[in-house]
């Protein structure tokens, strides 16, 4: 026999209790009736899929997908075209692959770009994640799909002419999903739209982000030294982006590496992804969006701070050191917040209580 205790979830229907633990339903005269409990549980689906079942779904969407001789001969005709002539700069990248240069681009020292290494991947998982959605679609050719592959391509050859290796790289995601569009169709293109937007991201900035850097250098040095001066009673001045302690203990400058635009540079597209799988209005995915910029800031002012608290008792190298350790806490800032905006985001959940004793 089940008590009140046993029940996950009471709902009163028609004078009859759910159990939602096992379907049973019990009537008003303590009956237990099992006539759905069968059919019922033959239905459900489970919980959680297995690695076999994922992979079982994968290969029903890739059985599903048409022209795929068109597709793969295209995709390997575009890889070999940007390999072979993807890159005309032969500067500090002596390469003719736009690959090998995007690569090195990714890996330099004191790159802002480092997060490109990791969006392909992050693109092939969000995939596997709606592969049910996938699978689903109708699948027909989509002729204007072409007129985005010639975009591409033109694209690329203004990048290649004007020695612009980035326009190559944008030609080259351009084309690649027209010709996505052109096998498999329209409503491809809208289910693929996220996460394949994400290769935005895996276009370099390098030097393009000076603009941005610079400015991000003074509002940081700037809310640092006012929150140490006022809050924390460190008696520090600022100068452009120099932060100085009045007793000359240690003079810092916030350079361009501590500027935060590698941290805002990861924390854009990881909210991207992670409104797009929390939310389906769309406001709450932009909002979201948006909000990565002051998290990025705030995230980047607190290590800031945390370097001069340090500076202040222990001195000028103790407060280098640590600069380069303290790298994780903008990260946890920012998760802290989006965790935050999504426990405001969700509506509440309600649960039917039964209030009164069932006769």
């Amino acid at each position: 026999m089940h008590g009140k205790g046993d029940l996950r979830r009471d709902t009163l229907c028609h004078g009859k209790f759910y159990l939602s633990l096992s379907e049973i339903r019990l009537n008003r005269s303590n009956t237990y009736c099992i006539s759905t409990f069968m059919e019922n549980a033959e239905k459900r689906e489970p919980e959680e899929n297995s690695v076999a079942d994922i992979f079982k779904e994968i290969s029903v969407l890739l059985k599903r997908l048409p022209h795929k001789s068109v597709f793969l001969v295209g995709a390997i005709a575009m890889a070999f075209l940007f390999h072979l002539f993807g890159n005309a700069t032969f500067g500090y990248v002596d390469t003719s692959s736009a690959f090998e240069w995007a690569y090195n681009a990714y890996n330099a020292k004191y790159s802002e770009d480092g997060h490109g290494n990791l969006i392909p991947f992050a693109v092939v998982v969000l995939l596997i994640w709606k592969r049910k959605e996938l699978a689903s679609l109708e699948f027909k050719a989509w002729w204007p799909g072409l007129s985005l592959l010639a975009l591409g391509l033109a694209l690329h050859l203004v990048g290649y002419i004007a020695q612009q290796t980035r326009i190559s790289l944008l030609g080259m995601f351009i084309g690649f999903y027209g010709l996505m569009g052109f096998c498999w169709g329209l409503a491809w293109l809208r289910a693929t739209f996220f996460p394949y937007i994400l290769f935005l991201f895996c276009v370099p900035i390098g030097s393009l982000a000076q603009p941005i850097t610079f400015p991000l250098r003074v509002l940081v040095s700037t809310l640092a030294a006012g929150f140490s001066d006022t809050i924390l009673q460190i008696d520090v001045a600022r100068q452009g982006t120099l932060i100085m302690d009045v007793n000359e203990k240690f003079t810092y400058d916030v350079a361009a590496a501590c500027s935060g635009i590698r941290s805002l540079m990861t924390l854009v597209p990881l909210t991207l992804a992670f409104g797009f799988i929390a939310y389906q209005a769309w406001w709450k995915r932009i909002l979201l969006i948006l909000l990565s910029v002051p998290l990025a800031v705030a995230g980047n002012t607190l290590r800031i701070v945390l370097v001069i608290i340090i500076g202040d008792e222990f001195g000028q190298d103790a407060g280098a050191y640590w600069e380069q350790k303290l790298g994780f806490v903008t990260f946890l800032v920012a998760i802290f917040g989006i965790f935050a905006l999504d426990y405001w985001f969700k509506e509440p959940e309600t649960s039917a209580e039964i209030k009164g004793d069932p006769q």
